[in-house]
C-alpha cells in the first residue's frame, strides 16, 4: 500500500498504537482520501504529533448510541490514515488531506496525558495485499446507474467527466466517502471485506435509500 511518500508492506511497518480522530458519518477507506478541517485543540494536537512523527492518525466512529457525549464509544474498525497534505490557515484552523493506508481493529484505549484518545491496535493485513483484477469484478455500470439516480433523487450534482474517468476501485471508494449516509452505513461500507463486497453494500444502501426516498417498498429495476 502506497500513501503519499510512503510505502505499508508489512504489518510491522505500521505503528500498534495511534491517536484517535472520532467523526461520526465520516469514512477513510483504504486507498482513499479524506480533507479535513481541524479546529478543535485536542485534534490540532493530534495532528501536530503524527506530523512530527510518523503521519498516521485512525480515524473511526463514535457509537450513534453512546450516552457519554464526551468520551462516546467507539465501533471497533476504523482506518490509519496518513496525513499527505498540511496546511495553516492563519486563525487557528488546519487543513489537511489524509490518504487511506489499511483499516484496524481497536483492541482497547491506553491511558495518556494527552488530550486527544490513543488506543492499542491490530492491523488488517487484507488491506496490504494489492488485489488484482479487483475492478473488472464490479459491475461499473450498475454502480454509475444507481448513483445517478440517487443524486437525480436527491437534487445533487456530481463532476461526471471525473467520475467517468476514474478507475473503478477509485470509484468506488470516492462514492462511498462522499455518499450522505448516516454512521451505521458509513461503518458497513468501511466494514465490506473487500472492494467488490464494498461496491456491492454500496449499491444497495443506496437503493435503499431511493426507496425510503420515494416511499417505495419495491426494489429498484
Amino acid at each position: 500500500m502506497k500513501a503519499g511518500n510512503a510505502h505499508y508492506i508489512q504489518v510491522k511497518d505500521l505503528p500498534d498504537e495511534i491517536g484517535l480522530f472520532p467523526l461520526e458519518g465520516v469514512l477513510l477507506l483504504p486507498n482513499g482520501y479524506l480533507p479535513l478541517n481541524v479546529f478543535e485543540p485536542r485534534y490540532l494536537e493530534l495532528v501536530e504529533d503524527a506530523m512530527k512523527g510518523n503521519r498516521l492518525i485512525g480515524i473511526i466512529q463514535p457509537e450513534p448510541e453512546s450516552n457519554n457525549t464526551e468520551k462516546p464509544e467507539l465501533y471497533k474498525t476504523g482506518c490509519i490514515g496518513r496525513i499527505t497534505s498540511f496546511a495553516e490557515t492563519g486563525d487557528g484552523r488546519l487543513m489537511i488531506g489524509l490518504q487511506g493506508v489499511c483499516r484496524f481493529k481497536l483492541e482497547k484505549e491506553i491511558a495518556s496525558d494527552k488530550p486527544y484518545r490513543i488506543a492499542k491496535i491490530t492491523i488488517d493485513e487484507s488491506d496490504l495485499v494489492e488485489q488484482q483484477d479487483a475492478g473488472d469484478k464490479i459491475n461499473r455500470e450498475e454502480l454509475l446507474d444507481t448513483f445517478e439516480k440517487f443524486l437525480d433523487a436527491h437534487e445533487m450534482e456530481a463532476d461526471w467527466d471525473s467520475i467517468m474517468q476514474a478507475p473503478t476501485e477509485s470509484l468506488v471508494n470516492a462514492l462511498s466517502i462522499m455518499a450522505p449516509f448516516g454512521a451505521a452505513e458509513k461503518q458497513a461500507l468501511l466494514e465490506a471485506p473487500d472492494i467488490v463486497a464494498r461496491a456491492a453494500t454500496l449499491v444497495a444502501l443506496t437503493e435503499r435509500s431511493l426507496m425510503e426516498h420515494s416511499g417505495d417498498d419495491k426494489p429498484l429495476n
